[in-house]
């Protein structure tokens, strides 16, 4: 489970080795919806309340988002204010700038997809 190991890398007396972190990472970003509420909580300045993080997720339920909420704010990758609602912590900013290589590479990939159907 996902919280078991955040809670291993932010309680040990020992840094997490890289090992420890790519698969909490892998564990965590393996879950369903967690890549696309982050996805969502995107823009600059991106802000959303629960309900249109939800409507903007596909209608995804609100127990598996209200989840995905509490993992990904346990992670530092998003923040709540009551009077604004979710939006990307730092980390979650810095992991955007990490995946910036996938954003580039998918469009090509789907080019490739369709030529080969």
């Amino acid at each position: 489970m996902t919280t078991k190991r955040l809670a291993k890398l932010t309680t040990t007396d020992t840094p997490a080795s890289g090992k420890d972190a790519i698969n909490a990472a892998l564990e965590l970003f393996h879950r369903r919806w967690t890549l696309r509420i982050l996805w969502e909580l995107r823009g600059e300045d991106a802000s959303l309340t629960f309900r249109a993080l939800q409507v903007a997720c596909g209608d995804l339920s609100a127990s598996v988002l209200n989840q995905r909420l509490t993992e990904l704010r346990q992670a530092l990758l998003v923040e709540h204010d009551a009077g604004s609602g979710y939006r990307l912590a730092p980390q979650g900013r810095s992991l955007l700038v990490a995946i910036e290589p996938l954003l580039q590479w998918a469009p090509r990939w789907a080019r490739e997809l369709q030529k080969a159907a």
